[in-house]
């Protein structure tokens, strides 16, 4: 089975040897664009969250930083995914 019947991207020639300024640098697909924007504000939700000046509940303090987590991580992982050629 081949890449496009399988609707995945071919592997980008030699991305298995792209260094992390290369990889972050290498074009993007829009799906992990798209899941960037979306990661970005989930963290800085969470980061206005716990930045809050006023006193939160416990599990709200808890969940801003699970947020701020899952946004960063995300957003991470979308900056280093490479689209094939």
């Amino acid at each position: 089975m081949n890449h496009m019947q399988n609707g995945t991207l071919p592997p980008l020639k030699g991305s298995d040897k792209l260094n992390l300024v290369e990889r972050v640098k290498a074009p993007t697909p829009k799906f992990f664009r798209v899941l960037r924007s979306i990661g970005i504000t989930i963290a800085a939700v969470g980061g206005a969250i716990l930045a809050a000046p006023v006193a939160l509940p416990a599990i709200v303090v808890n969940i801003a930083g699970y947020l701020a987590l899952a946004g960063t991580v995300a957003t991470t992982v979308s900056q280093v995914t490479v689209a094939g050629e």
